[in-house]
């Protein structure tokens, strides 16, 4: 069954080459969420092997205060050259998840899983409280159709994440600012993920994000694919990060809807009420677990919810 572990924040994830040590280092004084070390498309089939050890010896130094989690993605189990890098960076101790790039079939994730099991049985065994956790790359048709076996296919699958660029090459796509060539896909992989109560939804890259339009274009991308259900967007630039984290977390107001709805259930559920209203809405079950779940996200992401909660104390259910 996949993980269940709603506490994993992945608003942004950064991918960074690891075959620049440069690169590499300066990584280290960024504030992200999630950075993904690139072992795939940046990096050239003469450098990988350069860039196996360079990220092997980044992953053994003192951890990044500042990065909550710290994953790898390796080269796509169909290249033939998957086990290599897992076998290379599986032992690096501060190594917290895999990113698995196209990801067509259940196949893909089953194999990763024995690797896993196989040279880390400790930390994969049935009570291991940190078993390195699996985001699998959607980027093509045969992934979109395949998305329930692969939503089912490792006990370690944390998220899925949809690689635009290829799905529009699979498919003789044309990318257009609007983004409605992807619907179908990225509505797919969002609903997919909350059947299979996968934490995170990540969406695509922006390509487009210099300068002040740029950067507007990232964020309207960025609330387009929350309002899809995507609780997080690839960054490819660290000067993305910033509007991604801060966009997919929830806005001011929001929390203080959230923080009002929870305060002002306890206070009817205490009186024995079922439906009540807030500001002439009705609130339910429904928009009860929804503003709870609001609340835990605003949580994650730092926001001080006790002196929220402190400024709507008095809040009664109408």
């Amino acid at each position: 069954m996949a993980s269940k572990s709603a506490a994993i924040l992945r608003r942004a994830l950064l991918y960074v080459p690891a075959s620049s040590p440069k690169f590499l280092q300066k990584s280290r004084t960024l504030t992200v969420d999630t950075i993904a070390y690139d072992l795939e498309d940046s990096v050239t089939p003469t450098l990988k092997p350069e860039a196996r050890q360079n990220i092997t010896s980044f992953l053994s130094q003192k951890r990044p205060s500042s990065i909550t989690e710290l994953s790898v993605r390796i080269n796509a189990v169909s290249s033939g050259l998957a086990l290599d890098d897992l076998r290379t960076v599986l032992p690096s101790p501060n190594l917290d998840a895999l990113v698995i790039p196209k990801v067509n079939r259940a196949s893909d994730l089953y194999f990763v899983t024995d690797v896993l099991k196989h040279t880390l049985p400790e930390r994969h065994s049935p009570s291991s409280p940190n078993p390195i956790k699996i985001i699998a790359l959607i980027e093509s048709a045969e992934s979109v159709m395949n998305l329930n076996e692969i939503c089912k296919a490792s006990p370690y699958l944390s998220g899925l994440i949809f690689a635009a660029e290829d799905f529009a090459l699979d498919l003789s796509l044309t990318r257009t600012p609007s983004l409605t060539e992807f619907l179908y896909a990225r509505s797919a992989i969002a609903t997919a993920a909350r059947a299979h109560s996968l934490p995170s939804t990540i969406d695509l890259v922006c390509t487009s994000y210099r300068g002040p339009e740029g950067q507007k274009t990232l964020e309207e991308e960025s609330l387009q694919g929350k309002g899809l259900g995507f609780n997080g967007k690839q960054c490819i630039h660290p000067s993305q990060v910033e509007i991604v984290q801060r966009t997919f977390a929830p806005g001011v107001g929001e929390v203080e809807w959230a923080v009002r709805v929870v305060i002002g259930d306890e206070k009817a559920e205490a009186g024995g009420r079922g439906a009540w209203t807030l500001d002439g809405k009705m609130i339910d079950a429904p928009v009860v677990g929804k503003a709870k779940a609001t609340v835990k996200r605003a949580e994650l992401c730092g926001i001080d919810i006790e002196a929220v909660r402190e400024r709507w104390k008095d809040q009664e259910p109408e």
